[in-house]
């Protein structure tokens, strides 16, 4: 018969939480790596990005406004406190990222594979869990 003691219940009840900062944190270091890289890469109109958004009728413009906010969003979600502004760059993050799948996917630019469609949603599906796994500190 395998019975639990009552400092293996502790143990347990311990462990959850440490696991879920930490997949917070890995999951959270991903998408704020992510998203600062593409915003950087916006702001610069480095390698593909002009392209990126001219091939689907967006004016070039639009590379200074979302790298900016894409910056500002990965601030937000990293520095301490202020979880209503978090709630807000999760929630811009998601939108950001949702709007540009579709609008490859409205302007048929699929990229190899679908890649301009799927990666996108995979950095919103990020954020998502991010959001979801924050901790208490973090969260209104």
């Amino acid at each position: 018969m395998n019975t639990i003691t009552g400092n293996e219940k502790i143990a347990k009840v311990e462990a959850r939480p440490v696991g879920r900062t930490a997949a917070y944190w890995i999951i959270t270091s991903i998408l704020a790596f992510s998203i600062a890289l593409s915003g950087i890469g916006q702001l610069m109109r480095y390698g593909g990005n002009v392209d990126l958004v001219t091939d689907i009728g967006f004016p070039l413009y639009i590379t200074q406004i979302l790298g900016a906010w894409k910056l500002l969003g990965v601030i937000a979600i990293l520095i301490p406190g202020f979880p209503r502004l978090k709630e807000w760059a999760y929630s811009g993050i998601f939108f950001l990222m949702t709007g540009a799948s579709l609008s490859h996917v409205f302007a048929h630019d699929y990229g190899d594979g679908g890649f301009h469609v799927i990666l996108p949603l995979v950095y919103a599906a990020l954020g998502i869990a991010s959001w979801a796994l924050r901790p208490k500190s973090r969260k209104l």
